[in-house]
């Protein structure tokens, strides 16, 4: 039972290392751009002077992503962390400030959330008091409903919500066109790393297309059910 706690907060960046998320999200060639992500968070997470946590697959455990991440949150509340900040690696516009604002914001009634544009969020700061185990695993993990249906969770236990800025996380090659229109927020190496990659991924894209033009140039006429391309390009 946890009854040595003190109010105090902990950073904790829940996130599968550069090769893993490269794989994961299907991003040709991005390895490089999460070694990169991982580096700028880190850096971020130690210019806010918290102490922090960083775990990636080869120190979760659990079965599901949900489990895992729930895994993830106790072990720094077992830690001796009444509360907990938790970010992922792949949202280059997170700052120190927003680190210091969940912080400010995050007490024994309020619930920080920093929401993402595809429906998730790349921040929760949480009080232990308000961590139920497995609620949290219920919650709709990985789906666009992930930021309302927690919002709703939290607020129908009687919590404060607090939010900050809408940012952008890196899920696919479509994250990282999405971010030219950002441009001017992004440094030349940034840019460099993202141009490169969709470059790459449009000229993978291609090919595949016209290996599937060929393809149906080889197929005869058929009156009867239409060909299905696959749809797993």
């Amino acid at each position: 039972m946890q009854t040595s706690l003190v109010q105090n907060t902990a950073v904790l960046i829940f996130a599968n290392s550069a090769e893993k998320d490269a794989h994961v999200k299907r991003i040709d060639g991005s390895s490089a751009l999460f070694d990169r992500l991982t580096q700028q968070t880190l850096e971020t997470v130690k210019a806010s002077g918290l102490p922090y946590f960083l775990l990636t697959e080869r120190n979760q455990y659990g079965a599901t992503f949900s489990a895992r991440f729930s895994n993830a949150i106790q072990e720094v509340f077992s830690s001796g962390y009444s509360q907990v900040i938790s970010i992922g690696n792949d949202s280059p516009h997170l700052t120190v400030k927003h680190l210091l604002l969940a912080k400010q914001k995050l007490s024994k009634e309020n619930i920080v959330l920093g929401p993402t544009l595809d429906g998730g969020f790349y921040l929760l700061g949480i009080h232990y008091n308000h961590f139920d185990k497995v609620s949290f695993e219920a919650l709709p993990w990985q789906t666009v409903n992930l930021y309302q249906e927690t919002l709703s969770y939290f607020r129908s236990n009687g919590c404060i919500v607090n939010t900050l800025d809408r940012l952008i996380d890196i899920d696919s090659i479509e994250d990282v066109k999405l971010l030219s229109n950002y441009i001017r927020t992004l440094s030349k190496s940034w840019i460099s790393l993202f141009s490169g990659l969709w470059h790459k991924n449009i000229e993978i894209l291609t090919r595949t297309l016209e290996v599937h033009i060929q393809i149906l140039k080889q197929v005869p006429f058929n009156k009867g059910s239409p060909f299905a391309i696959s749809n797993s390009i």
